[in-house]
């Protein structure tokens, strides 16, 4: 049964944030408001439903957490080094821990107004109670970067999550509510497909018959070409709008179906704008912020020092970002349970092979248990190993904008 917001929550008074004093942007609350810097923006903040009593509360859907990769021990280097397919799972004795913010997610609908029934995710931040001022920042920027892209003159795009208002409570936590367009990521896609490889190579099923064997390839490999389109898209226009994601991963993708022989209605949606950073040239020109420090202390280190190379370079970031994601996409789906994931899949690019394609290919050529990633990547005249391999590209300069990798052969060639 759904609870009603209005026995939950507070219509406590704005205020200011002040570590982020040079762009203001405000607590959520009953009277959620962003800076009216424009137009725009104003009419966006208009369009946003900030009452608590206008929504639903339903049921938890999850929980989810912040990674923070502390430390590991890289692969020794050496001529004599050898390979084997051992070195896949040798990730996972690093120092992983999770971060402070925990967010929780809800069911919820629209209870009033003109788009009552409405059905939305919430995407609960913990107040500054539980998870100290990162939460709150982390609130107010993801609500900012959707207020800012949504008030865009780009016009809207289909490929990122639609935020349709939020709300504090009593004990501070901040509530933003997102139109429902799935509760299922790209991570959680993955996940099942290796399940399903895993259970079908089981003893106790009966082999493939090939035809449906290769049907089935196609299928799959349609789904995830689609899929990753579909991301750099919302990419392509976050960019356009001069914004950065800068938390690309698979689970930052929301998927409205997670079923293959449905890929004709597939329609990814970015989410997670929570470390976004704004790199218009009259920001740039500011100074490091709260989300942007460690971005442009990189960029430095890469030679990136006017706005314009900065700018250049925290596109190039995100095309790296969306370089291992796609890497994540064309193994993780196509093997079996266990055998890869996403740390142990960057480690082996980064630190085995330093970003060499073609070695890292002929490697994954003699494990029989990654073969359908390599077909897959093969597909097009090896399309796919030439698109990972400029996205992963060392020199930031060199890497792709997103608009290119949307129109790139491998994403538009017909495998079906």
């Amino acid at each position: 049964m759904l609870l009603t917001a209005r026995d939950c929550f507070s219509s406590s008074s704005c205020s200011l944030l002040p570590w982020l004093s040079r762009k203001p942007i405000f607590f959520l609350s009953k009277k959620l408001r962003v800076c009216p810097r424009t137009r725009s923006t104003r009419l966006c903040r208009a369009s946003l439903i900030t009452s608590p009593d206008s929504f639903e509360v339903g049921r938890l859907i999850g929980s989810y957490g912040f990674m923070n990769v502390t430390s590991y021990s890289g692969f020794q280097s050496g001529a004599d080094l050898e390979y084997s397919s051992r070195d896949l799972g040798q990730l996972r004795v690093q120092d992983v821990g999770e971060g402070s913010v925990k967010i929780r997610l809800y069911e919820g609908r629209i209870a009033q107004g003109p788009f009552k029934g409405t059905r939305v995710v919430f995407k609960v931040y913990p107040g500054q109670r539980a998870g100290g001022l990162e939460a709150d920042m982390m609130a107010a920027n993801e609500l900012h970067a959707h207020a800012f892209l949504q008030s865009s003159s780009e016009g809207t795009c289909k490929n990122l999550l639609s935020l349709l208002g939020g709300f504090e409570t009593k004990t501070g936590e901040q509530w933003l509510a997102f139109r429902n367009d799935g509760i299922y990521s790209a991570a959680d896609f993955a996940k099942v497909s290796s399940e399903k490889i895993s259970s079908t190579h089981s003893l106790e099923e009966k082999p493939w018959n090939p035809f449906e064997q290769e049907q089935a390839f196609k299928r799959r490999s349609y789904f995830v070409i689609k899929l990753f389109q579909g991301a750099m898209s919302g990419l392509a226009y976050m960019h356009n709008c001069e914004r950065l994601h800068q938390s690309l991963g698979p689970a930052s993708i929301v998927l409205n179906t997670m079923v293959e022989r449905d890929a004709a209605y597939l329609v990814p949606r970015l989410r997670d704008l929570a470390f976004s950073v704004d790199i218009r040239f009259s920001y740039l020109e500011e100074g490091p912020r709260t989300f942007s420090e460690d971005l442009w202390r990189r960029a430095s280190s890469a030679g990136a020092f006017t706005p314009m190379e900065k700018r250049a370079f925290g596109i190039a970031d995100d095309m790296y970002e969306a370089g291992l994601l796609f890497a994540y996409l064309a193994f993780v789906p196509f093997c079996e349970a266990g055998i890869v994931d996403s740390l142990s899949l960057q480690r082996l690019l980064e630190s085995t092979f330093k970003l060499d394609l073609v070695a890292t290919r002929e490697y994954c050529l003699a494990d029989d248990r990654l073969s359908e990633a390599v077909k897959f990547l093969d597909l097009a005249d090896g399309a796919g190993w030439e698109l990972l391999q400029a996205m992963l590209n060392p020199d930031f300069r060199k890497r792709p904008i997103a608009d290119a990798v949307v129109n790139h052969r491998f994403l538009t060639a017909n495998i079906i």
